[in-house]
């Protein structure tokens, strides 16, 4: 089989390494418009169960992903000056861009072509792949292309959503919410690293 997905996150990344794990004689081709350090975002948040889900489908990647991620157990939640603390809720977080390295070097050890800064303007590039995987986001062109298919339907909403970064130490996944004269304000913070 021939696989081209159009996207290098870590959806198409992962997706691009199970396929030739499980077909070592399969053409993979990732297409990514980016290179290789670029990253949006800062940090990815998984379950116990998720990371249960990765051990199990690719034990070399587990382990790497592993060794890099912050650990917690634990939910706060600040609301009207008071602070909620909820055990027992395991979650590791890890750097986007950490994360995207150890996919890469994963899927370039297994064989599979990653060519990045390749804009993908049109996926009849791609006519000859057994599969197109669109790993593009929201708006990306396998989604557009064939839009009367997939039927996206997206809204856009008033509300605000912004990316920061801290060197606040947190032990816990954090939820505040605080309401002033501009509306009601909410800060999802989690650790990603030492330092982050």
């Amino acid at each position: 089989m021939r696989y081209a997905v159009i996207g290098g996150g870590p959806a198409g990344l992962y997706f691009a390494l199970l396929a030739k794990k499980a077909n070592p004689a399969d053409e993979v081709l990732v297409a990514e418009r980016n290179p290789p350090d670029a990253t949006f975002g800062w940090g990815v948040v998984f379950s116990e169960e998720t990371l249960g889900a990765l051990r199990d489908a690719d034990y070399e990647t587990y382990n790497e992903i592993a060794e890099s991620f912050a650990r917690w157990n634990a939910i706060d939640i600040y609301y009207r000056d008071t602070k909620i603390r909820s055990r027992g809720h395991v979650f590791t977080g890890i750097s986007r861009k950490v994360l995207l390295n150890i996919l890469q070097r994963r899927c370039q050890a297994l064989g599979v072509r990653i060519d990045f800064e390749r804009e993908v303007t049109d996926i009849n590039e791609f006519a000859s792949a057994d599969l197109i995987i669109g790993a593009d986001g929201i708006n990306g062109l396998v989604r557009r292309t064939h839009a009367e298919l997939f039927k996206p339907q997206i809204a856009i909403h008033p509300t605000k959503y912004v990316w920061f970064g801290s060197d606040l130490p947190l032990d816990a996944f954090t939820f505040i919410f605080r309401r002033n004269d501009h509306g009601l304000f909410q800060v999802h913070a989690y650790p990603f690293d030492a330092r982050t």
